[in-house]
């Protein structure tokens, strides 16, 4: 087991953003937090020299983990919506590491406190530090749809890989076979979760309604239809609906999969702002809506994270029980 010097580089990469902290010390969060725009930067080398340099006074990390939001194969990562790949021998670090974003945030999950989470249904309080053998479910709608587990073990935490955002659209109404089917026409013949549950998958679930209730609406960014359903536009509003329903039913689906009695935890950038419309759609009944498994799934617990840099935190928990901090 290495120990590593600090202070370690956290970092948290998405298809539209890279987010970057430091670990000053023992049992510390990551501290001069800074978002930069991928679009900036040619690669994550650059990134990362940027970050350090405009924003960390040029330190030297003694060791880094970096979360990607896409497949990390060793040392190789390619980011899913975006266009950088490489390796982690690329960025000139020390013991640099790689994780999918979704390992990462799952490893924060033991590190979130109640003011870190706002419950969703099922059983009070979250898992704690959990029994030997208990798996936790975490996924998030952001640029993409991320998917992963996290299972305590006898030398710690042990997150679990996934690529479950490309698995089939949960559809289960006739409104959302009709939405499925549209999409068809429009060239898509082969729906998966991510195509309706993400930032552009919402904008796409806009547009299908549109095209399903015969009524001209123009092509809308996430963020303006969470805006105009919060005004009161009906098309927007159903949208957000459809969203959240569709939603229970593919966090169901993992809970199921991995057998997630310890928690499935939402993250990603859309449904910290929709917590409210959430809280009144049918998210928790189609979450529990299985035809032999309902008292299964009412068991488990479900919750919103909060907490505006999870990945960061999982990605220095991950340093820590690594180097035996």
């Amino acid at each position: 087991m290495t120990v590593y010097a600090y202070p370690w580089l956290v970092a948290d990469v998405g298809g539209t953003n890279a987010r970057f902290g430091l670990v000053s010390g023992p049992g510390r969060r990551p501290e001069t937090i800074a978002v930069l725009n991928g679009a900036d930067h040619e690669g994550l080398p650059e990134a990362v020299a940027a970050y350090l340099a405009e924003h960390a006074g040029g330190v030297r990390p003694g060791a880094a983990c970096i979360a990607i939001a896409g497949p990390v194969d060793g040392d190789r990562y390619h980011l899913t919506n975006a266009g950088w790949s490489g390796s982690a021998h690329d960025l000139g670090l020390p013991n640099a590491h790689l994780l999918n974003d979704f390992e990462a945030l799952a490893l924060a999950l033991p590190h979130l406190g109640a003011d870190d989470l706002e419950p969703l249904g099922g059983p009070a309080g979250p898992g704690g530090d959990g029994r030997l053998g208990e798996i936790k479910a975490v996924l998030g709608p952001g640029t993409g749809l991320g998917v992963g587990g996290l299972v305590r073990a006898e030398q710690g935490w042990v997150p679990i890989p996934s690529e479950g955002g490309h698995s089939t659209a949960p559809a289960v109404t006739d409104l959302e076979l009709d939405v499925v089917r549209a999409l068809h026409t429009q060239g898509m013949p082969h729906v998966v979760a991510e195509h309706l549950l993400s930032g552009p998958g919402l904008s796409r679930l806009h547009h299908a309604l549109a095209l399903v209730h015969g009524v001209d609406a123009e092509q809308l960014a996430a963020r303006d239809i969470v805006s105009r359903a919060a005004d009161g536009d009906t098309l927007s509003g159903r949208a957000l609906d459809v969203f959240c329903a569709l939603l229970g039913s593919f966090a169901g689906n993992i809970a199921l999969i991995l057998g997630a009695r310890g928690g499935v935890y939402l993250g990603g950038g859309i449904v910290p702002r929709i917590l409210d419309r959430l809280r009144g759609s049918d998210f928790r009944a189609r979450f529990e809506a299985t035809p032999k498994l309902g008292d299964y799934l009412g068991a488990i617990s479900t919750y919103v994270i909060v907490d505006p840099q999870p990945a960061l935190t999982g990605a220095a928990g991950w340093l820590a029980q690594r180097s035996g901090r």
